[in-house]
This record gives C-alpha cells, sequence and structure tokens, in this order.
C-alpha cells in the first residue's frame, strides 16, 4: 500500500494531432517520469486532439494559419484543465506556430529546440533529418538548427515523397512494414556515407519503425527527448 502524497509537478497538456504519436509521448512521459519520481509517479497530464483530417485539411490546402487556429484552440482547452506545461508531439505542425496573433498559454516547449539541445549536449554537427516532407522541407528544423549553429541535411525528392507515403499511409495508422523499415535504414546509411554524425526522428512515428540499435547512425528520438524535457520542466519552477 502506497502512502498518500502530492504531486507537486506541474501539469503537463499535450496538443495533440496523429493519435500514434500523442500515444508513444504519453506513454513516454510516464516512463521517464517513473525512473525519475519512483513507481507509478508522474505528473498530471491532459490530452486534446482535434480530428486529424482537420489539420490535414489546413496543411494540404497551405493553410498554416488554420493549424496554427487548432493548436491555439487545443492549447487554450488544457489550460482550461489546469495544465501549466503545454507542448505538441508533432513536428510538422510547429511550422505554424509563427503565424499565431497571440501566443499559446501556459509555459510551451518546442520539440526541436529540445532535439537541438540534445544534439549540441552529445557533441553531433552535422544531423540528418526525417519527417514528413513538410517538416524536411519546412522552416522548422531549418530555424532551429541555424539558431543551435547545426547543419542539417533532408533526403533527396523521391525520397522525401516516398518517406511521406511511408508516415501517412503507414505509420499513423500503426502500421509498420518491413519493406519500408529497411528503405529508411538503408536512407539513414546514405546519410552516414554523406558526412551526417546523427539522425533526426523528426516525424513522432518514426520512433516505432527506426530502433536505436538498428540505425547506423545515433538516433535523436523527437518524441521521447520532448517528453523527458516535459518530465524535467515539470519538476521545476516555470
Amino acid at each position: 500500500m502506497y502512502m498518500e502524497e502530492k504531486n507537486n509537478a506541474h501539469p503537463i497538456g499535450l496538443i495533440a494531432c496523429s493519435y500514434e504519436g500523442a500515444l508513444l509521448c504519453y506513454k513516454s512521459i510516464c516512463l521517464e517520469a517513473a525512473a525519475i519520481m519512483g513507481p507509478h509517479a508522474h505528473p498530471t497530464i491532459s490530452m486534446h486532439n482535434h480530428s486529424l483530417r482537420e489539420s490535414m485539411i489546413c496543411i494540404e490546402q497551405d493553410d498554416w494559419k488554420g493549424v496554427a487556429l487548432l493548436m491555439l484552440d487545443s492549447a487554450k482547452k488544457l489550460v482550461a484543465t489546469g495544465a501549466e506545461l503545454i507542448a505538441c508531439p508533432d513536428n510538422t505542425i510547429h511550422q505554424a506556430l509563427e503565424l499565431l496573433d497571440e501566443p499559446l498559454p501556459g509555459k510551451f516547449l518546442h520539440i526541436a529546440e529540445e532535439v537541438m539541445k540534445e544534439a549540441q549536449r552529445c557533441g553531433y554537427k552535422n544531423l540528418a533529418l526525417m519527417g514528413t516532407k513538410y517538416l524536411m522541407e519546412g522552416p522548422v528544423y531549418k530555424k532551429a538548427s541555424a539558431n543551435a549553429g547545426l547543419e542539417v541535411s533532408i533526403p533527396l525528392q523521391a525520397d522525401r515523397i516516398e518517406i511521406n507515403r511511408i508516415i501517412f499511409d503507414e505509420l499513423v495508422h500503426g502500421i509498420i512494414s518491413p519493406s519500408s523499415k529497411q528503405y529508411l535504414l538503408r536512407l539513414i546509411e546514405q546519410f552516414k556515407q554523406q558526412g551526417c554524425d546523427a539522425v533526426i526522428l523528426g516525424c513522432t512515428e518514426i520512433p516505432l519503425i527506426v530502433l536505436p540499435e538498428e540505425s547506423s547512425l545515433p538516433v535523436l528520438d523527437s518524441t521521447r527527448l520532448l517528453a523527458k524535457a516535459l518530465v524535467h520542466a515539470s519538476m521545476k519552477e516555470l
């Protein structure tokens, strides 16, 4: 029997997008917290998820302001439940944040910034990036890497299209295809041959298919790095 004790960690709110990525982040927070806070312990966690289709309609129409408004609505709902730390376990839609007319409520942790902190801590200099085509071609990691003084390389266009297909046709539905796994692992090996010293798993579902022990490069798992940062931040003064 456990003695009653108060959970003093700041409550966490997750702006979810795809369910597989959000689920992995939620689980990772709980596992990371238990290792630090003790068995079964973790911060209070709330999650809000508009239908992924709502975000995809906006993205496919290049309506990033629409995505931003969905994120803002989720953040406000999360703060209303008591969340103090806010994060989004979806790399791609971070592109929309700069279009907001008002900041997200609560203290927001930016997933790409957390990845760059880990890359700097490990001494990596030239990072490969794998994610949706919107992420690989967009500004999220370009800006974060420039601010960190690091280089980021992306696949060729044909590979970007195929990675995007794997994500949206397979990974967001929980489908792990052996042929897709081998394809992604071959790309990582190509990046290694080109001089990259680590690979960013910049789609929150890619860690489900690319495992660290299978990759020829060290992986920067954006999902789990965000979860770890959230746990540590939840135990500090905001």
